[in-house]
């Protein structure tokens, strides 16, 4: 059910779609707010990653 989802025709479609939705002026804008969204996704897992390895390293040096 899900190996035939995206196939090209159906991505032609959906690109279709968001040109006539957003015009091709703004799909510039769309993606860059997009790219800063995920950039900004991945600043906070990294910093989440590292607020846990900093916490685990301070409790480990609490303890010795």
């Amino acid at each position: 059910m899900i190996e035939g989802l995206f196939q090209p025709m159906h991505l032609v479609v959906i690109v279709g779609i968001v040109l006539l939705i957003f015009g091709p002026k703004k799909l510039p804008e769309l993606g860059k707010g997009l790219g800063d969204g995920i950039r900004g996704f991945k600043a906070a897992m990294s910093g989440e990653e590292k607020a846990a390895e900093t916490t685990k390293t301070e409790g480990v040096n609490k303890v010795a």
